[in-house]
């Protein structure tokens, strides 16, 4: 889908929102967990070696923003990834990133 151009204030705000939403190592980690499939916050938790409260904090930031789904089993709440788009844009900046560390290691190494 191509974006309109120019893109209106309200889409541009919503995109930003997006944005500031994984724009949080730690809620790109658990995203990176949860590529796998579902898990608890105990499996979050131990996996990153953060706190609990620390994981549900950025679980629920995530849950709010529509990136994440949670399934409540027995007493434990499982979360999974509602919006496969988010690893696309992950991605796009990943390979971005990637380009920029080899030109600037060949850089250093005299290669270029």
């Amino acid at each position: 889908m191509k974006l309109p151009s120019p893109i209106p204030m309200d889409l541009a705000e919503m995109i930003a929102a997006r944005l500031r939403v994984i724009g949080d190592p730690n809620r790109i980690r658990i995203l990176d967990l949860l590529r796998e499939g579902e898990l608890s916050v105990a499996q979050i938790t131990e996996r990153l070696g953060t706190s609990q409260q620390n994981a549900s904090k950025h679980l629920g930031v995530l849950l709010q923003a529509g990136i994440v789904a949670r399934r409540k089993d027995g007493t434990s709440s499982l979360y999974s990834v509602a919006d496969q788009g988010v690893y696309d844009l992950c991605e796009q900046v990943c390979g971005g990133l990637q380009m920029q560390l080899a030109e600037l290691t060949a850089m250093i190494e005299g290669t270029r």
